[in-house]
């Protein structure tokens, strides 16, 4: 087999053309860029097919639904976080015990939190119009293991919907915007929260 033979395409799989990866790019970082400055409540689906220089028909064929946009945003970085919390090295990933994986979730989740604010509060406002669930759906389960392996006497579903409900966006928005309080301190706080458990 010589270098310039080119693999097949999969069966049933259509490759994307470059015009649709090039709006596709553009769609998401001008809905990314709209939401940061405007905050997603006040972004119209409008306002972004503009923004990228495509047609709204284009972008809803694209994203099908604001919530399906949402959902774009969000995929790379959870995805990385997943990956991390899964299969990376420990204390995040699997090998620690318990206690010193649900510590380095939450400070992780923070530090998400903290970098995508804007589009998981945009998420956060789709799901809460009934479009799509929320986008915490594995990471609940990841946490409800966790505090099921830390003590099996607890209800791990509610402690796990109390702990990430603690850890919102719209909280982590109210405590840095509203409040000014910085992100170690957010931190710290959720740290001390961690240790009646831990």
């Amino acid at each position: 087999m010589t270098d310039d033979v080119q693999p097949l395409p999969l069966a049933g799989v259509v490759p994307e053309r470059a015009d649709a990866a090039a709006n596709r790019l553009r769609i998401l970082a001008a809905a990314r860029r709209l939401i940061s400055e405007r905050g997603a409540e006040h972004t119209s689906m409008d306002d972004i097919a503009a923004a990228a220089g495509v047609g709204k028909g284009t972008l809803f064929r694209r994203f099908d639904s604001r919530a399906g946009l949402t959902q774009a945003l969000l995929d790379e970085s959870m995805r990385a976080f997943q990956d991390a919390f899964l299969t990376g090295p420990p204390p995040l990933g699997p090998g620690a015990p318990p206690a010193a994986r649900l510590e380095a979730f939450v400070d992780e989740l923070i530090g998400l939190l903290d970098e995508q604010l804007d589009v998981m509060l945009a998420a956060d406002f789709a799901a809460r119009g009934g479009d799509q669930p929320s986008p915490f759906g594995t990471l609940t389960l990841h946490v409800r293991t966790l505090v099921s392996e830390l003590n099996p006497a607890l209800d791990a579903d509610t402690v796990a919907d109390l702990l990430l409900g603690a850890l919102a966006a719209g909280v982590v928005h109210r405590l840095k915007r509203d409040r000014g309080v910085d992100l170690a301190t957010v931190r710290a706080s959720a740290r001390a929260l961690l240790r009646g458990l831990t």
